[in-house]
């Protein structure tokens, strides 16, 4: 694997060489094509001027800010170079914070830290310092001209960088409207905890599949192979809450019959 940047971590008076590798791996989405439905030509689009229709070359187009109603700022790309932030090859680490004060919904994108000749044991005494500490390392880094804000915290063996986002770009949760319940029942909750614990299982990602993308992978080889339609998948029907408890009771037998279902039988286990 290639690594997508590499440079060093700045910690105090000590640079540590590192590469970053993305830890994630995105699959190729599947994309459709807008047809004609007559002979499936495919559908182009045009650059055009909303002023009168007419098409645009690439050569006479330029970046603009709409800073009022239909009154725009044109931007050339000395303008955009002026303001981009000159790439240090380093990751800065500006504070260490608990980890458990920082928001989970400013993180966003995961990259791999590995270590760099010669920094192993520096490598190693962040690694551990973060880990018995229970803190992030609070940095910013400059990757493809743009300076992000990241946090580095131990994973495993190695160290991870992730990408977060700044606290304006996250929407409160007090801006959306909260639950008026205040006459749930202790029954009501002693169930839905049952419920919760019957439901319970160990963490096991594999177990988990993007059953959407997999049934149309398949649709779609089915169709270019001349099958028929495919039939659609059972849907659960939505039920009305009017009695949460009789709800719940009945959640709570479900759950359990398909736990008897899927555990192994003594003379298979053995």
């Amino acid at each position: 694997m290639r690594a997508i940047w590499k440079g060093a971590i700045s910690f105090g008076l000590v640079n540590i060489p590192i590469s970053l590798f993305s830890a994630t791996r995105k699959e190729d989405e599947i994309s459709f094509r807008q047809l004609r439905r007559s002979d499936l030509s495919p559908i182009k689009y045009k650059r055009v001027a909303e002023v009168d229709g007419k098409e645009v070359p690439w050569e006479d187009i330029v970046k603009g800010y709409e800073y009022r109603k239909d009154e725009f700022v044109v931007l050339t790309e000395d303008d955009l170079k002026s303001v981009s932030i000159e790439s240090t090859q380093t990751v800065d680490i500006m504070n260490f914070v608990p980890t458990a004060v920082i928001n989970p919904l400013l993180f966003y994108k995961p990259y791999y830290m590995e270590c760099g000749k010669g920094g192993d044991k520096a490598y190693v005494v962040l690694r551990d310092a973060l880990r018995e500490s229970g803190k992030l390392a609070i940095t910013k880094v400059v990757l493809k001209t743009r300076q992000h804000l990241a946090a580095i915290r131990p994973e495993g063996d190695g160290l991870m960088l992730e990408l977060m986002h700044y606290p304006h770009e996250i929407i409160e949760s007090s801006e959306f409207k909260a639950p008026n319940a205040s006459n749930v029942t202790k029954p009501e909750m002693k169930m839905a905890l049952q419920l919760v614990d019957s439901m319970t299982a160990d963490w096991n990602p594999e177990a988990y599949k993007d059953e959407y993308r997999e049934a149309l992978e398949t649709m779609i080889v089915r169709k270019t192979k001349g099958g028929g339609k495919p039939v659609a998948a059972a849907q659960k029907k939505s039920t009305n809450l009017i009695d949460l408890a009789a709800v719940l009771q009945r959640s709570i037998e479900e759950a359990a019959s398909q736990s008897k279902k899927t555990k192994p039988s003594k003379k298979g286990a053995a």
